[in-house]
């Protein structure tokens, strides 16, 4: 039997469907960071505003409790790079993706020359052994570990570090309303979850749930592993089976919401490095390939982008200063008029989450 084809249009509103981007959830913020399989986190306030675009009535400090309270970590895991996520699925999802931190340290650009013939099992020991006296920060532990190397770069034996052991945040970092540099501890020493050794099909099957229907090639985009087919062939008689428009094939949960193409799709803002952005290798179901270039800058930042119609129609950023707060949005597109009302009232919404103290709040689109 021929696979169905799904189109982009009902790819992008099932993949929004689970992200709880057509309706908010009504879910316990930890239960909703697991279910996402984290929030990319390479700044404090992202996962904060990705929740906030997904939950009804989020408040920020539900999720720094839980930063504090030790349920909640910022870890590097997934594409290299860092996440918050619940304490369990870091430990097993670091042990998962540690084969791509291993390879990273012999094909980054900016360290592997300067890491290649290091004893890396000497310099995860030392790590261990700097780090038994209490959490420190990447530039803290240069000095100490030069001494150590004598004749190595300090920056890249603190990389090296970064990629060898599991390392989380500590706070303040990633509270809400605060500020701190990253100051790193041991994963186990900070959540006592010992190393774990996840099911990969667990896994896959975890992440047709949030981001399907998916290819093995979009699977692997998210994680940054290779080698994924051969899990999706274990798990194919479990699966559904569909092809996107150009023929790829996709594998999907069997009771997995796939909502009728013409399902309307409300405005969102979605934070600055959202992870639904970045999950896919074909992410046409959400971004058009020209707009997916513009949303990314040249030093790396991953821009909060205006959903409209359930695609990318634009751009969004918050100012904040003492006497207002105003949402800056770009439009990539003609919008209509009931459109641009709904980007405005959704960007009023953010502003004042985002900016509850400020005095006044303003939605501003470029002049003409």
């Amino acid at each position: 039997m021929t696979p169905r084809t799904l189109t982009a249009r009902a790819l992008g509103r099932a993949t929004l469907a689970r992200q709880h981007l057509l309706h908010r959830a009504d879910l316990p913020v930890l239960d909703a960071v697991e279910h996402l399989l984290g929030l990319q986190a390479q700044a404090p306030t992202p996962p904060y505003f990705a929740l906030w675009a997904r939950l009804r009535r989020f408040r920020p400090a539900a999720l720094a409790d839980l930063i504090e309270g030790r349920h909640v970590v910022r870890t590097v895991l997934m594409r290299g790079t860092v996440f918050a996520v619940s304490a369990a699925d870091a430990a097993a999802l670091r042990d998962w993706v540690q084969p791509l931190l291993d390879r990273d340290l012999t094909t980054n650009t900016q360290y592997a020359a300067d890491l290649a013939g290091v004893d890396l099992r000497e310099l995860a020991a030392t790590g261990r052994d700097l780090l038994g006296d209490g959490p420190r920060s990447l530039q803290e532990l240069r000095p100490l570990l030069a001494e150590r190397f004598p004749g190595r770069d300090p920056a890249a034996l603190a990389y090296g570090l970064r990629n060898l052991l599991p390392l989380v945040q500590v706070p303040p970092r990633g509270l809400w309303g605060r500020s701190g540099q990253p100051r790193l501890t041991p994963l186990g020493e900070w959540t006592g979850h010992g190393p774990a050794r996840p099911d990969p099909a667990v896994v896959l099957r975890r992440y047709l749930g949030a981001f399907g229907p998916a290819s093995v090639r979009d699977a692997q985009a998210w994680s940054g592993l290779t080698r994924l087919g051969e899990v999706f062939e274990r798990l194919r008689p479990s699966l559904e089976v569909f092809r996107d428009e150009n023929g790829v094939e996709l594998f999907d949960l069997p009771d997995a919401p796939r909502p009728d193409p013409a399902a309307p799709a409300p405005v969102r803002i979605l934070a600055p490095y959202d992870n639904v952005l970045l999950s896919h290798a074909d992410r046409t179901r959400i971004v058009s390939d020209e707009h997916r270039r513009r949303i990314v800058t040249q030093n790396g930042i991953v821009r909060s982008a205006v959903l409209v119609d359930g695609t990318v129609a634009g751009t969004a950023k918050l100012a904040v200063a003492k006497d207002s707060a105003v949402l800056e949005v770009t439009p990539w597109r003609r919008l209509t008029a009931p459109q641009r009302s709904a980007v405005e009232a959704e960007g009023l919404r953010l502003a004042r989450f985002g900016a509850a103290t400020a005095p006044t709040h303003e939605v501003r689109f470029p002049a003409g």
